[in-house]
């Protein structure tokens, strides 16, 4: 079975150290909802943040 991965929305955030907890949160409340959530830092500028929301 082939599992699908649909990006439902992506923003650019200024970068925060506790940006992964609310990701966290996010994923642990919401799973069930089947939406994932993903952090990463922005490749072309290290102080921003792209905050990106999954449906699975």
């Amino acid at each position: 079975m082939e599992s699908k991965i649909e990006i439902l929305s992506t923003v650019t955030i200024d970068h925060s150290d506790d940006l992964y907890k609310v990701v966290d949160v996010l994923n642990r409340t919401l799973k069930r909802e089947d939406l994932m959530f993903g952090l990463a830092l922005d490749q072309e500028d290290q102080t921003k943040a792209v905050f990106t929301i999954y449906r699975t």
